[in-house]
């Protein structure tokens, strides 16, 4: 009998790939290896074509085209791919996950079995609703579930199951593609888009069912460091320069109502996420967010002036500040071929959902694809909470993702005869 995507995920979410910042390696971490080494054998166990793993853990493969040689939709039907990331977020433990399935959810809090003080509330998660009489799959309540996004690779291999034992439903050449490393930001370093070979793309990575993602936050990422002085506290007056306190002075000053906790929908942010530090030196790490592109220039005068004010209170601290860029917007992008995202919708509503356009407050593999030129948005996964311990997963959401792909694949055929 051909693999559910929920059996897929429970075997996939078992398997440790936890990327890791500031890594001199790539992959970030050699255990991602394991689930990209074993998604080799099962693409090729379905019989997809082309099936590849190159030295940095990207994973190739080829659903191949149904639409016989002599059928003129053979020569119009373009390449598209789909796209799942196998890491999950360093933001809490993704090892020894035990996934919990509920079956035939009653609604209400949901009090996770390792962790009784990690509660799932129902008046936080309005989408808990939506699933009840149906099947969602949390944590123990003490690692991530690892749904972001191992649940879109469950569907990308589901669905490319799908395709090739039923080659009656017409479709392209389907190119698949899983990627490391794309919670920390380099899910995209050495992606060979030549090789992937497709005019459009699709990651799998979103949350709630019939959301759709065409609109990401531009990003940048900044890096505060505070050089002091340490001495003995004992013989340290007049002598010691004790970075923590002036970095204390930076944090405190950072705008409150331009924070994660404070912000919804096209709303910028400004989000101090990992700090560390002794008296000689300290180091805040800080992302930037805003839809317009523009507005990251606004982020970084707003450190500069924090910094600016700070100094002359510890005049003997040195205070430096780093900006990296992450990715962009990739509205912009998508702009240029509208079929990308006129497909995706049209698959949406075929697998019976009500689609509609959200702008994520992050960013994908896609937004970098997209800058690169291959155009990429964003499809669902049933997903929600994210990064953390309470993060859950909706199976009917999942098989929804399944169905959408499926179309997908037919539409872009009807599309290109159009």
């Amino acid at each position: 009998m051909p693999e559910t995507a929920l059996d897929r995920f429970l075997r996939y979410a078992r398997i440790d790939t936890q990327s890791k910042d500031e890594s001199d390696t790539y992959p970030s971490t050699a255990k991602q290896f394991d689930l990209l080494n074993l998604l080799v054998k099962e693409l090729q166990e379905i019989g997809a074509r082309d099936v590849t793993i190159d030295e940095h853990g990207y994973v190739m493969a080829t659903v191949p085209s149904t639409i016989p040689k002599a059928h003129p939709a053979s020569r119009t039907t373009p390449v598209i791919g789909f796209v799942a990331h196998v890491d999950t977020s360093p933001s809490a433990s993704g090892e020894n996950v035990q996934p919990q399935v509920i079956h035939a959810y009653a609604g209400g809090d949901i009090t996770l079995p390792g962790n009784p003080s990690v509660v799932i509330r129902a008046d936080e998660n309005p989408e808990l609703a939506h699933n009840i009489g149906k099947t969602i799959v949390t944590s123990d309540g003490t690692t991530l579930l690892g749904a972001d996004d191992k649940a879109g690779v469950a569907i990308i291999m589901t669905a490319a199951q799908t395709l090739l034992s039923n080659p009656s439903l017409p479709h392209g050449d389907i190119r698949i593609a899983f990627t490391p490393d794309e919670e920390v930001g380099s899910g995209t370093k050495f992606f060979n888009i030549q090789q992937f070979g497709t005019a459009a793309a699709y990651t799998v990575d979103g949350d709630t069912p019939g959301e759709l993602n065409k609109e990401t936050f531009s990003a940048n990422s900044a890096i505060i460091t505070v050089h002091g002085r340490n001495i003995h506290p004992g013989s340290a007056k007049g002598i010691m320069v004790n970075s923590i306190r002036a970095l204390a002075e930076i944090i405190v000053r950072l705008p409150k109502d331009m924070a994660p906790e404070t912000t919804e929908g096209y709303e910028p942010y400004i989000h101090p996420h990992q700090c560390e530090g002794e008296e000689a030196r300290s180091t805040l790490r800080i992302l930037l967010r805003d839809f317009e592109t523009s507005g990251l220039k606004v982020q970084e005068e707003i450190l500069r002036r924090i910094i600016a004010e700070v100094q002359p209170l510890h005049p003997r601290a040195r205070i430096e500040l780093e900006i990296r860029e992450s990715y962009r917007n990739m509205r912009d992008g998508l702009e240029k071929d509208p079929r990308v995202t006129e497909c995706l919708w049209e698959a949406t509503r075929r697998a019976g959902l009500t689609p509609r356009w959200v702008p994520i407050r992050g960013g994908t593999d896609g937004s970098r694809l997209t800058e690169q030129g291959l155009p990429t948005p964003n499809i669902f996964t049933g997903g929600q909470n994210y990064h953390g311990l309470t993060e859950w997963l909706s199976v009917e959401g999942m098989n929804s993702a399944v169905d959408t792909v499926v179309q997908l694949a037919q539409i872009w055929v009807e599309k290109s005869q159009a």
